[in-house]
């Protein structure tokens, strides 16, 4: 068995690992949305309802300032591991392998986690950043502007999709200069036999998540019905879209966050780069009104500020359904 030379597994690792070898099937009926589509907005709200997920193109995001990215963080992750550790460990930003979070998931990756709001930027991503060279800091820059454009122009779409009269009123959560925006670079090295864990199954608490990737497989999402798994064919030029959990709770169920997971590749490393869209850690969090009424809905949800449902997230397990804390007794039973 080959592993991540810096992160040597015990024989018990290995045989729990070995033991749970997902099998899934090649998706081929993944949504895709042009953003210049006269109706994208439908489209788009059609796919969140139906999967949660969907592929984006025609986002005018240039091809070159993506692998730009690419190739200045897989400079990074060639680093001795020494060198890496420099940036680490997360709390939460900073570099990080295996260990993902504080509750005993593992997978085989490993990261760099930074912030994106340059109002609040930690001392971490700051020192990453100058640790490395000017390239990889121009980089890392022009690709959270060029993404964040993409994650609102999106959820503007998707506040017309839903015929919400004030645009911008996810967008805006984004944009704010308080934003608890965040992007992941996941870096998973091939491993002899593939199909393992390298992120396990969960549901991300923001309110979307923009996603690219390079060439490499191994990203899945689990359909409706629950238990279907299905692979999600790669591709460098697109990005994808993952509806959170805050969304979910914004539209009272309307549009659901979507379970995913990633498995790494038998040959190919792979390297995908997330940008998480998250509200200002004090913004309060509950259905929008507009939508209770126009849907003659009640509430499913309590009340919550982002901060209280982000610590809520990151103390528990990656599986669990973090939302139950909050849903209201009578939507619970």
């Amino acid at each position: 068995m080959v592993v991540l030379s810096s992160q040597q597994a015990t024989l018990n690792e290995l045989f729990l690992i070995n033991t749970c070898k997902p099998t899934t099937t090649v998706f081929k009926g993944v949504p895709e949305v042009d953003l210049s589509h006269p109706d994208a907005k439908t489209l788009i709200v059609n796919a969140c309802i139906e999967f949660g997920f969907f592929k984006v193109v025609n986002h005018h995001v240039p091809l070159q300032l993506m692998t730009n990215l690419e190739n200045e963080t897989l400079k990074f992750f060639k680093q001795t591991q020494l060198e890496k550790e420099k940036a680490g460990p997360p709390d939460p930003f900073g570099y990080g392998s295996k260990s993902i979070g504080t509750n005993g998931d593992n997978g085989w990756v490993e990261y760099l986690l930074l912030n994106t709001n340059p109002y609040v930027i930690s001392p971490k991503s700051l020192q990453l950043l100058h640790q490395n060279t000017n390239k990889f800091r121009c980089a890392v820059e022009e690709y959270i502007l060029a993404v964040k454009g993409v994650c609102c122009e999106v959820l503007e779409l998707v506040a017309d999709g839903l015929r919400i009269e004030e645009r911008n009123v996810f967008s805006r959560l984004v944009r704010d200069e308080r934003s608890d925006s965040c992007l992941r670079v996941n870096h998973y090295t091939p491993l002899i036999g593939g199909n393992l864990i390298g992120f396990g199954e969960h549901t991300d608490p923001q309110i979307i998540s923009v996603l690219r990737s390079n060439n490499t497989s191994g990203l899945q999402i689990c359909l409706r019905d629950g238990t279907s798994w299905v692979s999600i064919p790669p591709d460098h030029t697109s990005f994808f879209i993952i509806v959170g959990d805050s969304l979910q709770v914004m539209t009272n169920g309307g549009l659901k966050s979507v379970k995913h997971r990633v498995l790494t590749d038998t040959n190919m490393s792979r390297l995908s780069m997330i940008y998480f869209g998250g509200p200002p850690l004090n913004e309060k969090m509950a259905p929008l009104p507009s939508i209770l009424v126009s849907n003659k809905e009640e509430s499913l949800y309590k009340e919550f500020t982002w901060r209280e449902y982000k610590n809520a997230a990151y103390k528990s397990r990656l599986a669990y359904n973090r939302l139950s804390l909050f849903e209201k007794k009578s939507a619970a039973q």
